[in-house]
């Protein structure tokens, strides 16, 4: 994939990039039904593991400017409700099987009962892991119900609009007529204004990844060690995990009956774990 994007710079060319981008997504807004089209695939890549989500927000603000979110927001909230119902119908008797023979998933389960609602809002609007893995993790953990993930869900709105406003100043910049109309100091504030919006992005991400961290790590109503298995299973999510691993027959039937080599983990309550 690097390979590709690497090409694709050296033949066109980034300012011809950008500039087909800013045409595509004129040829969007024209159209009747852009929004539409544009918000589905907001909605299709909501499910674990396409990826695009943040592709998809930037079109937004080329397309439509700040009022892009009109798009972005109804399309991730609808996306993210339907990925988190869809996955855990479909994946729950192998959540259940992978979560009483995992123990780091065990004590992820009991520090968000312990923590409730502040917790899962706080891992929703943390970068780590991504949007799309987030949706297959909530899905995967039974003591979160469908409404707390959606309150969550609606928290994460900033990120959101973020993403679209930074799309948009973006598009200024891309289009060679628009760029022929602004002054210097018109350029240099819309530039500001980029690099601003992603200084906040990164900051603001970085800092919920920690407070998330340290709040999960020193839950003082659980032992220390639940809180290490906890920490250690939301790092784990990055890749999807339990709902993304490869679930073929071999595996259910070691999961379901012997640890995985990988994971030998021993159940929280198993009788060993008090020596």
């Amino acid at each position: 994939m690097h390979v590709v994007v690497f090409v694709i710079l050296a033949v066109y060319g980034p300012a011809q990039i950008f500039q087909i981008l800013y045409d595509l997504s004129q040829q969007l807004k024209a159209m009747r039904f852009g929004w539409l089209i544009l918000g589905s695939a907001l909605v299709v890549a909501s499910f674990p593991p396409v990826w695009g989500t943040s592709a998809c927000l930037s079109v937004c603000g080329f397309a439509y400017g700040l009022e892009g979110i009109y798009v972005a927001a109804p399309a991730t909230l609808v996306g993210s409700g339907l990925a988190f119902i869809i996955l855990r119908l479909l994946f729950k008797r192998q959540v259940s099987a992978w979560t009483s023979k995992n123990e780091k998933w065990q004590a992820l389960e009991q520090v968000i009962a312990a923590k409730g609602l502040p917790l899962i809002i706080l891992i929703r609007v943390s970068p780590f892991p991504p949007y799309v893995y987030s949706q297959a993790l909530f899905a995967s953990i039974s003591v979160v119900k469908f409404w707390q993930f959606m309150l969550a869900t609606v928290c994460l709105q900033p990120r959101i609009f973020l993403a679209v406003f930074i799309g948009s100043q973006i598009a200024k910049f891309s289009d060679k007529d628009e760029r022929g109309k602004m002054d210097k100091t018109t350029q240099m504030v819309n530039a500001l204004s980029i690099a601003i919006g992603l200084l906040v992005g990164a900051g603001t991400g970085w800092f919920l990844y920690r407070t998330t961290q340290a709040k999960i790590r020193l839950l003082k109503e659980l032992p220390h060690e639940v809180d290490e298995l906890a920490a250690d299973a939301l790092e784990d999510a990055d890749e999807g995990a339990p709902l993304l691993l490869n679930f073929s027959a071999d595996t259910l039937i070691d999961v379901e009956g012997h640890h995985h080599a990988s994971e030998p983990g021993i159940p929280l309550d198993h009788p060993s774990r008090s020596e």
